[in-house]
């Protein structure tokens, strides 16, 4: 069974930075795509950000230029990067893996059968 355990989260005013880091239990990033989601308050879960094996990475519209994806992850871990935070952003931020390896740019919640429990981000005026 696949563990997805999230860290990093926290409290930061509006225009910070944090670094969300993303560990599984196994390698299954080694052949398995890692993706990022945020559900706010109210809100649906929503796709942030994905990237593959090979280090292709695709983001939403709505985050591209602000965050990213280090390309030089350990096989095990995925580190979400985000800059210049803003309010709306708040969410609960959960990683994500398919349980099949495929180059397709997955964004959708049902594309995605691993899942961590998430780490809160909270960003204030």
């Amino acid at each position: 069974q696949v563990q997805l355990v999230e860290s990093g989260g926290g409290l930061v005013q509006a225009g910070g930075s944090l670094r969300l880091s993303c560990a599984a239990s196994g390698r299954i990033f080694s052949t398995h795509r890692a993706a990022w989601f945020r559900q706010a308050p109210g809100k649906e879960r929503e796709f942030v950000a994905a990237i593959t094996p090979s280090g292709s990475t695709n983001y939403t519209d709505s985050v591209k230029g602000r965050f990213a994806i280090p390309t030089d992850n350990a096989k095990n871990t995925v580190v979400l990067q985000m800059y210049s935070l803003k309010p709306e952003k708040t969410a609960v931020y959960s990683c994500a893996a398919p349980n099949r390896a495929t180059w397709l740019p997955i964004t959708g919640r049902s594309d995605y059968q691993y899942w961590g429990g998430g780490t809160q981000v909270t960003v204030s005026l």
